[in-house]
């Protein structure tokens, strides 16, 4: 009774090709334009024969997209249905970016897979065409690295994302502090015929500390912006039950701390955690697909005294 309830459609376009040079290098470009003609993601990929890979890119150019929420769903990642922090680890690498993905090492049967990214100025602020980003007088340099190892039906990922904020701190009296920016986040997935089960947990120190009254239960926590750190873990199971149909379930905990580092820290516990059970259902017909989600989510934006969210979503697609 607090929210509502429409039907809507997805006009996105994405645009893509490629080529191959003489040598053996290929490349590849997409770019994507939202319902409002404005560019939503472009990336530019060359992949050398030997080398690795390298990704140019804004709005996805980030390595973080592989790591962040990589447990098994027959849909979407609970970040659709509700604004998660582990969808946000190391988005700010999204522009002004470039990311190598070096060459996959075989070793004793397990597959290894490097990342690795810089930006010069990690302030996650897209450029015009042809442009160059605005200056930052907030932050400085950006820095990402992941690695991924799977055995069989086993993977392994483990990730971490630093920017720099060039302004210590910020004005006088207010009690908040900045300092550099760490993302973090690791999961294990394991799959066995049909079922498949995955657990992943994520960290986020946006570099802001503020005293504990600034922050209380009863307040809406806004990642990045709100003093002290964020945790959060993610537990799911997806079963396959034939070719066409999946389906599973996904729970989610993310819990805010103020993390309070003045003299005169106040004592009372200000932690609240922000918990959404996931229910997912797809079906495919040729062409044709149903997928559908039921998110219940308790304590929305780690506020104690928000009402409890029920989000729902079925979409009807269709292959050309």
């Amino acid at each position: 009774e607090n929210t509502s309830r429409s039907l809507g459609a997805d006009r996105d376009v994405t645009f893509s090709g490629g080529g191959e040079l003489d040598n053996g290098t290929t490349f590849s470009m997409s770019t994507t334009l939202t319902d409002t003609y404005s560019v939503s993601g472009s990336t530019t990929t060359i992949t050398t024969p030997s080398l690795g890979s390298f990704t140019l890119g804004q709005s996805n150019g980030s390595a973080s997209y592989m790591y962040d929420e990589e447990v098994p769903v027959a849909y979407e990642q609970v970040s659709d249905g509700k604004q998660s922090m582990a969808n946000l680890v190391g988005n700010f690498m999204d522009n002004n970016v470039v990311m190598y993905t070096a060459p996959a090492l075989e070793f004793m049967g397990a597959t290894v897979q490097a990342h690795a990214a810089y930006s010069p100025q990690a302030s996650d602020v897209g450029a015009g065409d042809g442009a160059q980003a605005t200056y930052s007088e907030t932050f400085g340099e950006g820095k990402e690295a992941g690695v991924t190892i799977t055995y069989e039906g086993l993977k392994v990922g483990v990730y971490g994302a630093e920017r720099d904020r060039i302004i210590p701190q910020t004005t006088s009296g207010t009690g908040q502090y900045e300092h550099d920016e760490f993302n973090g986040v690791w999961y294990a997935t394991y799959s066995m015929g049909p079922v498949s089960i995955g657990y992943s947990e994520s960290y986020m120190d946006a570099g802001v500390t503020q005293l504990q009254s600034a922050e209380t239960t009863t307040v809406s926590k806004a990642e990045r912006t709100a003093g002290g750190i964020f945790t959060g873990e993610q537990m799911s199971i997806a079963f396959n039950v034939n070719d066409n149909m999946s389906i599973s379930y996904t729970s989610s905990d993310e819990t805010y701390d103020t993390q309070d580092n003045a003299k005169t820290a106040v004592t009372t516990d200000n932690d609240v955690t922000e918990t959404i059970d996931a229910l997912q259902v797809a079906y495919s017909m040729g062409g044709m697909s149903i997928k559908a989600y039921n998110m219940e989510v308790s304590n929305p934006d780690q506020d104690d005294d928000a009402a409890d969210q029920s989000v729902t979503e079925i979409a009807l697609g269709f292959a050309f």
